[in-house]
């Protein structure tokens, strides 16, 4: 019997090596990684500048805690303003920790300006962590089922529904931040109208909210620039980052600008581990690397990849509901659910994911080649072709 606590349902298979966006099994058998451990290896595995930066790191220090200046910290995050055009960082370990400091951070902002309950606009069939602060601004109800009482302070409204949101800052003067995503990961790659984020920064603005984008899965190149909201003339209050900022190294960000980067004073909030030495050298490494290799443009090349290969191969296909795409975050919806799918890739030495129940999701690394992308696009339309024909 396992002692390891039933969290997971792991499928039959356990990576010992990797290299590239190749993983290999303990028979040695390989597979090609069209997930890259859920959009965290943007640069594959055993990148040679990443861990040769790990290596270098850990020789010399790992910990010292923020107690002490640390020098790769703040040259993690001058690099960080530099490409954000934001202003100031918090470092923590994961996605949902940069998320928590948001929502203290909005919290907090709220309050010193008189607010009794700042409350903040989140949106159905996001995701936006585990805590319970996170897992109570996630719009899923099943993954916040049992976990009851949950933190007050949300207001929930359809996602990409300007509406909605119009409609709540003509009744509720307790709003103080709206937090989304620009794209839905976990919802199901979910992409929404080209102006809802320009629209949501106008009406913050109007009403002075904190915009507050979660990128812990957008960022970091994953849609083709550094961030999401690039592709737009607009810019957030607060930013969220995590996932491929440490390439596999735990580390997660919440950056601000403006008013919002002036809310943390000493004693507000905090982090033992957060910002290490090692994160941060790692998480250089990252950044330096996509700028030497020329990794954001090669995102868009490789997208074209995937949206004229895939709509080749399922045209026609009448299951196929619907094929999204946002640089390399790739979604197709069918119209049932289709987790099994994930096995059978998986015996065919295909790693993907099933997310919303009927999105196939891939976040494959940006270092593939033309030929792996292609094979990604083979293997899964075939997959799908034998899916419907089955049924």
């Amino acid at each position: 019997m396992s002692t390891l606590m039933s969290n997971y349902a792991p499928l039959p298979v356990s990576f010992v090596k990797a290299k590239g966006a190749w993983l290999s099994d303990e028979q040695d058998k390989a597979y090609l990684d069209a997930v890259s451990g859920i959009a965290v290896c943007n640069l594959g595995h055993s990148h040679p500048a990443i861990s040769s930066a790990i290596c270098e790191q850990a020789k010399k220090l790992l910990h010292t805690s923020n107690l002490y200046n640390i020098k790769n910290q703040q040259a993690l995050a001058d690099k960080l303003m530099q490409i954000s055009d934001m202003e100031k960082a918090f470092f923590c370990n994961s996605g949902a920790e940069a998320n928590e400091a948001a929502i203290k951070l909005a919290r907090l902002y709220g309050h010193q300006k008189g607010l009794k309950c700042p409350t903040i606009i989140v949106a159905e069939g996001s995701f936006h962590g585990r805590t319970l602060a996170t897992l109570s601004a996630t719009g899923n109800p099943k993954i916040r089922a049992g976990f009851a009482p949950l933190v007050e302070g949300f207001v929930r409204v359809p996602y990409n529904d300007i509406d909605a949101i119009l409609n709540i800052a003509s009744q509720n003067s307790e709003v103080v931040a709206v937090l989304v995503e620009p794209v839905q990961g976990e919802g199901g790659v979910v992409i929404p109208s080209d102006d809802y984020l320009t629209k949501l920064r106008s009406i913050c603005d109007q009403h002075q909210w904190l915009l507050m984008l979660d990128e812990i899965q957008t960022g970091i190149g994953r849609t083709g620039k550094w961030f999401a909201y690039q592709h737009l003339d607009m810019i957030p209050d607060v930013l969220t980052l995590a996932k491929a900022l440490g390439n596999g190294i735990p580390i997660g960000a919440c950056l601000a600008r403006g008013e919002a980067a002036n809310v943390f004073q000493p004693g507000t909030h905090g982090s033992t581990f957060g910002g290490n030495p090692l994160a941060c050298k790692t998480a250089l490494a990252v950044i330096e690397t996509i700028e030497l290799e020329n990794l954001l443009p090669r995102v868009n090349q490789l997208n074209n990849i995937f949206i004229e290969g895939f709509i080749a191969a399922l045209n026609g296909i009448k299951g196929v509901r619907d094929i999204r795409t946002k640089g390399l975050m790739i979604g197709i919806e069918l119209d049932q659910p289709c987790g099994e799918l994930v096995s059978q890739a998986l015996e065919q030495g295909l790693l993907i994911n099933v997310t919303a129940a009927n999105v196939i999701r891939l976040l494959p690394p940006f270092i593939i080649t033309d030929a792996e992308a292609n094979k990604i696009v083979l293997t899964v339309s075939d997959l799908i072709k034998n899916f419907f024909d089955a049924i």
